[in-house]
């Protein structure tokens, strides 16, 4: 019984390996910059991506010297030399939105339509929103869809929806933020038609760890990948200093509540001056994605001001 209880103890720790290869960076300086006299004076961050074509569309979080965020849009041949927006395609109007803005897009394109969820901040309450747009240009407002204060077990604020493109179980699954008791963690949420959510679970789907890279923050990062281990998330963690690593997790591809491994350790953290250096520093916060074949292209905000771009693999 004993040779067993060790032989069991072995194979479960080494089944929790990195589905990805290290990251490179695919370039030293940010490839999106605040610009003086627009309206991403103060900072051009925390973009959310996708494949248009031959070109990579960012749409970002576009931050003016009031404080106020917009969604900016910017594109590039290469994905590296973007071109950014004269103007942004998404600005607040909402009360749910005035005067904070509108923050941290994560995009999805199901069935022909293009699903942004955001945060809408009023300086008061941040909650988790939702558009849609068939152009990317011209957005229609869901509303609010995860609304503060009213959770299960996230009793506060509401950011960062992560939605899993495929079906589970006849449903749509998200994976959000939740604040309680000042810390945030991760819930999800289940959709039969990507407009009306419900938490799925009592409690965090993936909570905090002391003394670990992520035991003040566990945030999701890009829309999850639904690989042949399972539903893969790259997740943003904070520590107790609020140093923002990269993680993350992979979860049953039949239960979305249920996590199968997840890194004891950030496979990406702040580096460079600028992702040390901005408004909140030592920052990498990944929240955009490309993937072409097994390569995947994470956009990341650094240091709360800037965008840079990074290249890992999945490993098969």
């Amino acid at each position: 019984m004993y040779f067993l209880k060790l032989v069991t103890v072995a194979i479960a720790a080494a089944t929790i390996q990195s589905p990805l290869t290290e990251v490179k960076r695919l370039s030293d300086e940010p490839v999106l910059t605040p610009r003086p006299g627009q309206f991403d004076d103060l900072a051009a961050y925390n973009p959310t991506a996708l494949k248009l074509g031959n070109k990579t569309v960012l749409l970002y979080r576009a931050q003016n010297k009031k404080g106020t965020s917009q969604i900016g849009y910017a594109e590039s041949e290469d994905g590296i030399h973007f071109t950014q927006s004269a103007k942004p395609v998404l600005s607040p109007e909402t009360d749910y939105e005035k005067d904070g803005g509108i923050e941290d897009p994560r995009i999805v394109k199901i069935n022909g339509l293009y699903y942004l969820t955001y945060t809408g901040y009023n300086k008061t309450d941040a909650q988790l929103c939702l558009a849609t747009s068939k152009d990317l240009k011209k957005w229609d407002r869901v509303g609010i869809i995860m609304p503060a204060n009213k959770g299960t077990w996230n009793t506060q604020w509401t950011k960062s929806g992560a939605i899993l493109t495929k079906k589970v179980n006849g449903k749509y699954w998200m994976y959000y933020l939740g604040t309680a008791d000042g810390a945030d963690q991760m819930g999800v949420a289940s959709s039969t038609d990507l407009k009306h959510w419900q938490d799925a679970t009592q409690r965090p789907v993936l909570s905090k760890r002391p003394g670990m890279f992520d035991s003040k923050v566990v945030e999701p990062g890009p829309a999850p990948l639904l690989t042949s281990d399972g539903i893969l998330l790259i997740y943003n963690g904070a520590d107790d200093k609020l140093v923002y690593r990269t993680g993350w997790v992979l979860f049953d591809k039949k239960d979305p509540t249920k996590v199968l491994s997840r890194s004891d350790e950030p496979f990406f953290k702040p580096e460079k001056k600028w992702e040390i250096e901005g408004q909140v520093p030592n920052v990498v916060f990944v929240e955009g994605l490309t993937q072409n074949g097994d390569m995947l292209n994470l956009y990341y905000g650094s240091g709360d001001t800037s965008t840079g771009v990074a290249q890992c693999k999945l490993k098969k």
